[in-house]
């Protein structure tokens, strides 16, 4: 927070008073909560939500009734149905949702964005991304189906379903596959997804929590030529490179580090100083979680 200089880091909530005393501690906060309620009645305007997903629900409809404008955590909520609660009460209460979806707001992923609107690759025809990492089953809330809603899919295939609506647009049709296929905990540790663009091609996405090394990048082939952008995804010490092809030109080759968050938090935190509609809003979570759901119950019913 000391890099946005417009902002102060002012109050702490955590249900365990031992936490919220060691956060408060580490940043030097002058206010530190375990009753949420306390909370949001101290000096504060903007709420940032990073609990488990079980949390997302009360802790946004409470804030919004607070008057307070909100970044929350992905994914938004447990359900499409409490995603959509969430948004009506912002809208209500006339404060402003804006979802962590940080990959869209890197340097390079922003040029890419801008190659696509501008026809530069010509015509869309697919979109492949991917994100592998190895997270062993532990404590951890997200192999907990009551407070994550789902693995995999549920804690980064919802930010690849929402990179594929960024590049590609809206989705009007997803498919796919859940699976356990190293780790069996009661989460799927795999998933993979096709999806149909409303104005063009295609898009397909795999996340997994059982692979220790992998080629995480992102592909991007139109009629024209093609794009990738690799070490963006799963990747901190290097920077990320941006390869580009076209039919008419040479190879290009770009790189750039980027903290993608601090990215996104100077653009929540202007569109919420002029209250103004963030570039990644509570309609793009409850969205991505109508997607996620509909990948979960096709799946479910074909194994059933």
């Amino acid at each position: 927070m000391h890099l946005l200089r417009r902002s102060t880091l002012n109050s702490v909530f955590s249900k365990s008073s031992v936490r919220a005393k060691f956060i408060a501690e580490k940043f030097g906060l002058p206010h530190r909560f375990n009753n949420y309620e306390d909370f949001l009645k101290s000096d504060i305007n903007t709420v940032y939500i990073g609990s488990t997903n079980a949390d997302h629900y009360e802790q946004v409809i409470k804030a919004a009734e607070a008057g307070k404008n909100i970044l929350c955590e992905k994914p938004l909520a447990l359900t499409s149905g409490q995603a959509e609660e969430m948004v009506q009460a912002c809208e209500q209460n006339k404060v402003l949702l804006a979802v962590n979806y940080t990959f869209r707001f890197h340097p390079l992923v922003v040029k890419s964005k801008e190659l696509l609107e501008n026809q530069y690759l010509g015509k869309l025809v697919s979109i492949n991304l991917n994100l592998n990492i190895d997270l062993p089953p532990g404590g951890n809330f997200r192999f907990n189906k009551k407070l994550s809603g789902g693995g995999a899919i549920r804690d980064i295939g919802t930010h690849l379903i929402d990179l594929l609506r960024f590049f590609g647009g809206e989705i009007i049709s997803i498919d796919g596959v859940l699976d356990n296929i190293v780790y069996k905990s009661e989460v799927d540790d795999f998933s993979a997804g096709l999806v149909k663009f409303k104005d063009s091609g295609y898009g397909y996405f795999n996340v997994s929590f059982n692979n220790k090394k992998a080629f995480n990048r992102i592909e991007i082939l139109g009629h024209l030529g093609a794009l990738s952008i690799d070490h963006l995804i799963g990747a901190k010490l290097v920077p990320a490179k941006l390869t580009i092809l076209h039919v008419s030109e040479a190879k290009k080759a770009f790189r750039k580090r980027g903290n993608k968050l601090l990215y996104l938090l100077r653009s929540i935190q202007k569109s919420f100083l002029k209250g103004e509609t963030p570039s990644v809003t509570g309609y793009d979570g409850l969205i991505n979680m109508k997607l996620m759901e509909e990948l979960e119950s096709k799946w479910l019913a074909r194994r059933n």
